[in-house]
């Protein structure tokens, strides 16, 4: 389990041209899998909707199986106990993604926040935080904010 976990660090620690394109997709789908948990993780309260919300970006963001969607949150909510900051995730995210990426992440982020009915003060301030070390800016971040709410008012999953 502590290797699989190094290895994930190191994966996403490792300069661009060394991993291959496998190895460099696994660590974006790992590095955003990692921020949508911190989402439900920050006001201490795991709900089946938030999880089902992250289930839902993710798939959505990355066209993975059920089986390695399941996978590849297991390893972020390891990867998220174990990490002290945030700038590893999002650093490999500037170099690799896109401005509409960056701010699909942040939207999903919202989503997330929004799908329990209670949003923390503690999920605003965090998505504050990767919306800034993401360089979404603030009307992005608005835009994103207010179209997850618009979607959780109406009950529409993300896609719909």
């Amino acid at each position: 389990m502590l290797h699989a976990l190094k290895e994930l660090f190191e994966s996403l620690l490792a300069p661009p041209g060394s991993q291959s394109p496998q190895e460099r997709e696994h660590a974006l789908q790992l590095a955003t899998a990692v921020l949508l948990t911190e989402v439900m993780r920050v006001d201490g309260n795991s709900d089946a909707a938030q999880q089902a919300a992250i289930m839902a970006a993710l798939r959505e963001r990355f066209a993975l199986p059920d089986d390695a969607l399941a996978q590849l949150v297991q390893q972020a909510r390891q990867a998220a106990q174990t990490a002290n900051d945030y700038y590893h995730f999002t650093s490999s995210m500037n170099e690799q993604f896109t401005q509409a990426q960056k701010i699909e992440v942040v939207e999903a982020m919202w989503r997330v926040a929004y799908a329990d009915a209670h949003l923390d003060a503690n999920e605003i301030s965090l998505i504050g935080k990767i919306a800034n070390l993401l360089y979404v800016t603030q009307g992005e971040y608005i835009g994103a904010k207010m179209r997850a709410k618009e979607a959780a008012q109406s009950g529409s999953s993300p896609g719909a």
